[in-house]
Order: structure tokens, then C-alpha cells, then sequence
């Protein structure tokens, strides 16, 4: 009996070890959402008991276009910074930053992918189209997630802002007419210009300065023109 829970629990530390950068930071998205749900609900009654609109339960909220519309306008730009810096790097150098390929060296992330290695994924040994799906299948998947909180953002902000209009008595728009909203677009670049800036200050700053143990800098004793972590 001791040695079967002593077992189950190696299992679990080297479990915890080997997933322990995505735990958290899946906590901390869990803590960040939930917080974001509890202080909007907040916010938006009371904007509500202002307008002499209709307060709501969670329930309700969690589907309001006010919380749809705020949510999703961040993850659009996050997947919209992830997919272009992927796509980005495959062909466009920094020399010297951790973030960037070697512009006058061949990567190990380039070469051929070998189906005859023996734990090369399904997609590499079965080859022909699914190898050629899977050879960019993060970018794939980074854009379609990119598209589909688009489309979230948009039908969320929608919602919020004829639900406001509605509250002024003043005329709602449809789908397509929302899409030349300068509010819609507003939402999105405001989004989108931190993105970019963050990842152009990661980009650059990695040439000059460290961080020792993290794979995102280069070692402490390189030199600033060497390139790649």
C-alpha cells in the first residue's frame, strides 16, 4: 500500500516538474478571467442602475456582449501578435536577439524532418499531405484562433454597443454596418499596437540584456551580436 502511493506520488511530482510553466500559467489565466468576470459584472450593473437598464446575474453577463466584446478584443490581438511572429520569423533576422533565427547560419529548426526517426510524430512518418499540414500547423492554428476571436470580438462588441444605443434611444446597426464603426476598429489597434510593441521590445531588448535561466535571453557571457537563445 505504501509503495503503490509512494509511486502515484513520484508520478504526480514528475507530472507537476515536467508541466509546471503551463500550470501556472493556466492559474493565473483562470485567476485573471475570473477576476475580469467578478469587477465587469460589477461595472456593468452599476452602468445599468445609471441608465435605468436591466442589471444581470453572472449567468447572464458571462454571455452579455460587454464581457464578450472585452474578452475577445484581447485574445484577437494576442493570437494575431503569436501568428505573425511565427510566420515573421520564419524568413525576416534580427541579428543578435534571442527571439530570431541566425540570418548567416542554417537553423536545426530548417532542416527536412526525418520520418525514419523512431519518435518522430504520427504526422512526419505518415508523410504526403498530412506532413505538409503539420509542417506549419502552429500558424494554421494561431490564425483560426486569431479569425474566430475576431469574429467573437465583433459580435460581442456589437452587442454591447446596440444595447447602449438602445439605453440613448438612438438607432442600432447591423452586423455589416458595424464593421465601419470607428469604435469596432478603435477596440482592435488599441489591442493590437501593445502587442507589437511588446514583442518589438522583446525582440531587441534580448540583444543587450539577460536573464539567467530563461530560454527567451541568450547566455549571460554572449556576445550582443550572437543570435538565438
Amino acid at each position: 500500500m505504501k509503495a503503490g502511493i509512494f509511486h502515484i506520488t513520484l508520478v504526480m511530482k514528475k507530472i507537476l516538474n515536467n508541466n509546471s510553466l503551463s500550470i501556472v500559467i493556466f492559474l493565473l489565466f483562470l485567476f485573471s478571467i475570473i477576476g475580469q468576470a467578478i469587477t465587469g459584472l460589477k461595472q456593468y450593473n452599476e452602468e445599468m442602475i445609471e441608465k435605468n437598464g436591466i442589471t444581470v446575474t453572472m449567468d447572464a453577463y458571462l454571455t452579455s456582449g460587454h464581457f464578450l466584446q472585452t474578452t475577445f478584443e484581447n485574445w484577437e490581438s494576442e493570437f494575431l501578435q503569436m501568428a505573425l511572429f511565427v510566420i515573421l520569423s520564419m524568413f525576416l533576422f534580427q541579428k543578435g536577439s534571442a527571439e530570431s533565427k541566425d540570418p548567416d547560419n542554417e537553423e536545426e529548426v530548417d532542416r527536412e524532418p526525418d520520418p525514419k526517426k523512431e519518435d518522430a510524430p504520427w504526422a512526419v512518418k505518415k508523410g504526403g499531405w498530412i506532413l505538409g499540414i503539420y509542417r506549419h500547423s502552429l500558424c494554421y492554428t494561431l490564425t483560426i484562433l486569431f479569425a474566430l476571436s475576431f469574429l467573437l470580438h465583433w459580435y460581442g462588441s456589437l452587442k454591447d454597443y446596440n444595447l447602449q444605443q438602445q439605453l440613448d434611444n438612438k438607432p442600432t446597426e447591423t452586423a455589416t454596418e458595424y464593421l465601419s464603426n470607428s469604435r469596432f476598429w478603435f477596440e482592435s489597434f488599441q489591442n493590437w499596437e501593445s502587442e507589437f510593441i511588446s514583442l518589438f521590445s522583446i525582440i531587441i531588448l534580448s540583444i543587450f540584456l539577460r536573464e539567467q535561466g530563461s530560454p527567451q535571453s541568450k547566455p549571460v557571457d554572449a556576445a550582443h551580436s550572437e543570435t538565438g537563445g
